[in-house]
Order: C-alpha cells, then structure tokens, then sequence
C-alpha cells in the first residue's frame, strides 16, 4: 500500500480521499485540551471514520479512514470490492489500569511501552498497520439493542423491554445496566457475538459484563474489553436499514433480525435527542455553535462521549435524496470541549457538515 499524500488534494476524486480531506481541514491538530491549560493536544488525535454512501440507481460506494499519533496524515483502509472486513488494519484493545482510568490517552504516554493485544485473533498480513480502537462509550448501547432484537426474535422475551427507549434516546445507563443483566439472564450474550461473528463483524465486542447487568470499567468491563470500529459498525446499521440494498458482503437473503425487529431499532434511533457529536442541534444556544449532520430523525443514530472519547454512527437521510450510514469513533471527549454542554470539540460537528455536502453532492452526481 502507498502512503497517502501529506496533504490530500483539493478536488478529490474518491470517497476515501474525500474523507482524508474533510478531516485534515479540521485541524484536529489544535484542538484545545482543557485538562491541560488549553494547550493544543498532545498527540493528533485518534479517528476512525467509515461512510457508505447510497447514490441512487448506483451502486453502493464506502470508504474507511484512520488517523492517530501513528497516523497522523490518515491510512484509507483496504475494503473489499464487496465490503469484506478491512484488509490493512490490525486493531488493538484500548486500555485501563488498574484503578479503571483511561491511560492510552494521557499526555505523555508512551505508548511503546503499553501491552496492546489485538481485539480479534485474526492473523495480520504483512505490512498490516496498528490502529488502536477508541472505546465506543455509550455507542456501546446500539449493540446491546441489537442483543435485545435477537432474543425478541429467538422467543427468549414477550416484548419490547420499557428500558430500551431510555437506553438508546438519553443514553441512560441504568437502563442499559437492566438490558445488560437481561442477556445475561436470556442467555444471549454468547449468541449476539456468534451472531456478529457470522456475519463478519468481528471487532463488535461486548465482552465481560456481568451478570448483574455491570459493563463499566468498575465491574472489568468497559475500556480495553468492549469493542467498536467505525467499518463494522457501518456494516451493523447496513443490516438494521430496510432502505439500503442488500449486504454485499454476505450470502444473498442474510439478515439480521426480522423485518419487524429491525424496523423498531431504526425508529428508536430517529427519535435521538442527544444531537451533539456529529450533529450538532442539541447544542444550538451554546456560544459558537456549529452546523453538523441533520439532527434526529432524519439522521437516525446513537452517540457516546466520555471525558477521553466521543462516537455517533447512524443512518443519514438528507433533503434530495441522499442516504448514507456514517460512523466515527475516537479519543476526542468531552476534555476538548468548548462548553461544559458540549460532547466533544466543534470540530467534530463541522466534520460532520462535510460528510453531508459530500452525501449532497453525491445525490447530484447520480442524477
């Protein structure tokens, strides 16, 4: 694989350069970190970002980019012509320690000197680069829905549980703890990860939660144990959108859950109210507020954010037509922040604006 140009072009030609570019112009490297004076960060900071786009009467077009301190121009993932898993990257576990802090992303962390494992057992061809997998926060949850839809589906429960709205529209934890102790108690933890396993989702992990519903750091879960990466998650939601066309990835007529199942976790997330990483209206009376993706429920998603992580990743519809699924994980919390009230840095936002030009000029092209 050739190395991406220092800067990339100002007309990109591919979705993935597309995406290089968008980034880059947010300059990510000066954002602000307030657990440091303001200073800019220490280290370019770590981002996982995957779109699929949908042109109409097209085929599909998706792309994966990744940058870190390791990274900081930004690696294009390999994808297979059919959307296969990624073929460059070796993602490795984030970590804690003992005390359940973060410490991959302290400043001054060497992180040669950090006992990184990988987050799957595949084996890694050569020249495969390092990414090291921002933990998801409460982006966590749109797997836990999913667990919930494959017992709704198995017969393991009668309905829907009251939790799940809570879970998934506020992001409210003690509602995910009560969802978390029900796959235990259902049995379908195991299931869920044989499930994403078949379908080639690998890196989606929710490993080591307890029985009594604990998935944090303090019950040893949490960071370094549950997983998420921006192209499997993308490929999560393709199987959770009715509107997209059929995984290209997977034997023909594989789904994921019944037509009614995934058609209510869809719902669930266009009534999102937590529009604050990569949309933005949530946080419209903050000072210096940004545009970014559409709000809820034209784009129907889930977010987390933590002091040392921000993610969003859902299904956009935009005026004109255009429909996309957009993934972003990184290390970018609420410490680069403007406002107590916000998630993560504007740049995250603005970023966020970009992909939707990019989804409405797509939509032009394609006509």
């Amino acid at each position: 694989m050739h190395p991406p140009p220092r800067r990339p072009p100002a007309r990109p030609d591919t979705l993935a350069q597309s995406l290089l570019h968008a980034v880059h112009a947010q300059d990510f490297a000066g954002t602000p970190d307030s657990w440091h004076g303001g200073a800019a960060i220490t280290h370019f900071p770590s981002i996982d970002l995957a779109v699929a786009l949908f042109p109409p009467g097209q085929p599909p077009r998706f792309a994966n980019v990744l940058f870190s301190r390791e990274q900081p121009q930004g690696v294009i993932a390999e994808i297979g012509t059919r959307g296969s898993a990624l073929r460059n990257v070796r993602f490795d576990r984030d970590l804690q320690d003992a005390k359940g802090n973060s410490i991959a992303w302290q400043a001054g962390r060497n992180w040669r000197q950090l006992p990184w494992q990988p987050v799957t057992s595949r084996k890694a061809s050569p020249g495969t680069l390092r990414f090291v997998a921002p933990y998801p926060a409460s982006l966590l949850k749109l797997m836990v829905a999913v667990g919930v839809g494959l017992a709704l589906d198995r017969g393991l429960i009668a309905g829907w549980p009251a939790a799940l709205e809570p879970m998934m529209v506020v992001s409210d934890n003690d509602a995910t703890t009560e969802l978390v102790a029900l796959l235990h108690r259902v049995g379908v933890i195991d299931a869920l990860h044989a499930r994403f396993a078949e379908l080639d989702l690998a890196t989606l992990q929710l490993k080591d939660t307890q029985a009594d519903g604990g998935w944090r750091n303090a019950d040893g879960s949490g960071v370094g144990h549950i997983h998420m990466t921006a192209w499997d998650t993308v490929r999560l939601l393709w199987l959770l959108d009715a509107d997209a066309p059929p995984a290209p990835w997977l034997p023909a007529g594989t789904t994921l859950l019944q037509p009614a199942t995934r058609d209510h976790l869809r719902g669930v997330l266009q009534r999102q109210q937590l529009d604050h990483v990569l949309s933005s209206g949530s946080l419209r009376e903050v000072p210096g507020w940004l545009s970014g993706l559409p709000d809820a429920p034209a784009y129907a998603h889930k977010t987390g954010s933590t002091d040392n992580y921000a993610a969003d990743a859902g299904i956009l519809r935009t005026a004109g037509g255009g429909h996309a699924i957009v993934a972003l994980l990184s290390n970018l919390g609420a410490r680069y922040a403007p406002d107590p009230r916000c998630a993560t840095t504007w740049r995250v936002p603005a970023l966020g604006a970009a992909i939707a030009r990019l989804c409405a000029s797509t939509v032009k092209m394609a006509g």
